[in-house]
């Protein structure tokens, strides 16, 4: 089989302006195509951006910002994964994306959503992130099971997972179970140098590689970034911390063959099958390093381990 290029786009949307982003967006899927990409991937809700404003005390201008965002949310579908579609087709690439996507029921509420498009243009399938982490809860609704799947495509077996899901671990042992081989891992991309005092902060370079040898699977640990120059500035006093990125690939043995990314960039690295089945056959955890006589998984009251039959 062919190498499989993966491609982490790390870039900066414009934030509160989900029309030049999804200009930009398209853009940068173009660029990917162009660096001749089999998969790109964009971080934690890249469209319209990431809710940094949610660690900021309440106030009148937090409510401002947070109204701002509902109203820059996308529905799915909509002309804002239209043009997306568009621009994957063009560019002969699929695509997963983080969007924050609003119910279109309701209009009243956010899901931090990741959505994967096909090189053909067409919308594969989306995943809701089960529970948002923290202060997102203020501004992010719960998701559902229906995106826990993994999609078969020409390359291998294609997956994604938002940024603490990967430190719940039963979202990702569905994925497993299902076989994934190239896995999206999107972060909001901030990891800071040293760890922090307090339990909650990304750990987006330990979870993506535990993840990537527990699968046995390629990561691309696709993060976002926000600079102060980035936010508006009627908004800056709502920004407490910078997203600075540090994207990066990772191997199915859990080791890094590209990144970290600093700064726009987008950042590739070449895939072989023949190393996820090496790392399978050392390890698969819905397999034969299993116990089908001691654990079951039920997703919705389906049981997908033991698989039917088993």
């Amino acid at each position: 089989m062919s190498p499989i290029r993966l491609a982490a786009i790390q870039a900066a949307p414009v934030y509160f302006d989900k029309a030049a982003s999804v200009e930009k967006a398209c853009g940068l899927i173009a660029e990917a195509g162009r660096l001749g990409a089999t998969i790109a991937a964009f971080g934690e809700t890249w469209l319209p951006g990431y809710p940094f404003f949610i660690e900021a005390p309440l106030g009148d201008l937090w409510w401002e910002a947070a109204a701002l965002y509902l109203e820059n949310a996308i529905t799915l579908p909509g002309p804002e994964t239209d043009a997306l579609c568009a621009a994957a087709r063009a560019a002969g690439i699929d695509v997963a994306i983080g969007i924050a996507e609003r119910d279109a029921a309701t209009g009243g509420s956010i899901y931090a959503s990741l959505v994967f498009i096909s090189r053909d243009g067409t919308i594969l399938g989306r995943h809701r992130k089960l529970k948002p982490t923290h202060h997102e809860r203020s501004i992010w609704a719960d998701g559902d099971a229906r995106g826990l799947t993994v999609y078969q495509r020409d390359y291998g077996r294609l997956s994604g997972l938002n940024c603490w899901e990967h430190n719940i671990v039963l979202p990702g042992y569905a994925l497993m179970c299902q076989g994934t081989q190239i896995h999206v891992a999107a972060w909001p991309g901030h990891e800071p140098l040293t760890a922090p005092s307090d339990p909650v902060w990304a750990r987006q370079l330990l979870l993506s590689r535990a993840f990537a040898s527990q699968a046995g699977a390629y990561v691309i640990a696709a993060a976002g970034l926000r600079l102060e120059a980035h936010v508006p500035e009627r908004f800056k006093s709502l920004s407490a911390f910078e997203h600075t990125g540090q994207s990066v690939i990772i191997d199915p043995r859990g080791e890094i063959i590209a990144g970290p990314a600093e700064g726009e960039t987008i950042l590739i690295a070449d895939g072989d099958l023949a190393e996820v089945r090496k790392a399978k056959l050392a390890c698969d955890p819905a397999g034969h390093y299993a116990r089908p006589d001691l654990f079951e998984l039920k997703l919705q009251g389906r049981t997908i381990y033991p698989p039917a039959g088993d």
